[in-house]
């Protein structure tokens, strides 16, 4: 019998909870973790990585299954993250609760939904989802990945958002929120003239918030990785540990956006846009406060509110 392969030097401490488990994928992603996954087996952590709470989880046949590969491709993977076995790996994905992510919203949806029809039934079950992703956001917050994405936006000299189709209605409500305490914030090609021309106006030093999930705008993908080989740092608003915009980041906020809405829902997208504006603007809170006097006497002056 062939003996098991011994975990990898590097990953002599594999990760003990589900929280280093995603900070390492994040480093695989960016290619600053000592261990080398292939496309294969970093597709299949990510997928695992979502599936916190998931019964598939309790055996490796029924875990391989809900993704597509072999139970050897499991083992063999739970080996490179330094893990004695799959059992070793499987006992962290385990040590969150067996209840999904936001489930107490799920069942109150389903609830709602009970002996229901019609648009009053469509509307709960929409708000709820959005709801559990909100839920899931907070439940898998990742401090360390926000600080660092308000940390950069706050210290750069100037930050531009981009994000098209549905994400840039995201884009455009962060560019009103953090204006409202900085004004050398812009949105990427807001007046289509050119990525080329936007990303020329930013340097060294300065900042590019770049947002996408599932499937991905190839775009806005190449244009975040133009912006690192600038030397323009990114803070990604996007879904997944494997995004492709997480390599080319240095701060990612993954927010989870499963509903039954017509396309991707962009719902808790907005809230953390809105959590991300609330934390910048608590990191300046002299200058935040004289930008929103400011702010507040020019709308006075110019009778823009009744």
């Amino acid at each position: 019998m062939t003996a098991a392969p011994a975990p990898p030097p590097a990953a002599a401490r594999p990760p003990e909870t589900l929280a280093e488990l995603r900070a390492l994928m994040l480093a695989i992603a960016r290619g600053e973790a000592p261990i080398n996954l292939g496309a294969k087996a970093r597709a299949a952590l990510g997928a695992i990585l979502d599936l916190t709470g998931n019964p598939a989880l309790l055996s490796i046949t029924a875990l391989a299954e809900v993704l597509g590969v072999s139970p050897s491709t499991l083992t063999r993977l739970a080996y490179s993250l330094g893990y004695s076995g799959f059992p070793a790996f499987q006992q962290v994905l385990l040590s969150a609760s067996m209840s999904a992510p936001g489930e107490f919203y799920s069942r109150q949806a389903r609830s709602a939904l009970t002996g229901r029809s019609g648009s009053q039934s469509r509307a709960v079950q929409l708000c709820r989802e959005n709801q559990a992703n909100i839920d899931r956001f907070i439940e898998q917050f990742d401090p360390a990945a926000f600080d660092a994405a308000v940390d950069l936006i706050d210290s750069a000299p100037r930050v531009a958002v981009y994000g098209i189709r549905q994400f840039h209605a995201l884009a455009a409500f962060l560019v009103y929120g953090l204006r409202m305490i900085r004004s050398d914030v812009s949105l990427l090609d807001a007046n289509s003239l050119g990525i080329a021309e936007g990303l020329a106006m930013l340097s060294k030093g300065d900042v590019l918030v770049a947002a996408s999930c599932e499937p991905y705008s190839a775009q806005v993908v190449e244009v975040a990785a133009v912006a690192n080989d600038l030397g323009i740092a990114t803070v990604a608003l996007t879904d997944r540990a494997s995004s492709p915009l997480v390599g080319s980041s240095r701060a990612a906020l993954l927010v989870r956006h499963e509903s039954s809405f017509i396309s991707n829902s962009i719902g808790a997208f907005m809230v953390v846009a809105e959590c991300l504006i609330n934390a910048c603007a608590a990191a300046r809170p002299a200058k935040t406060r004289n930008a929103l006097l400011a702010r507040d006497k020019m709308i006075e002056q110019l009778k823009i509110e009744l």
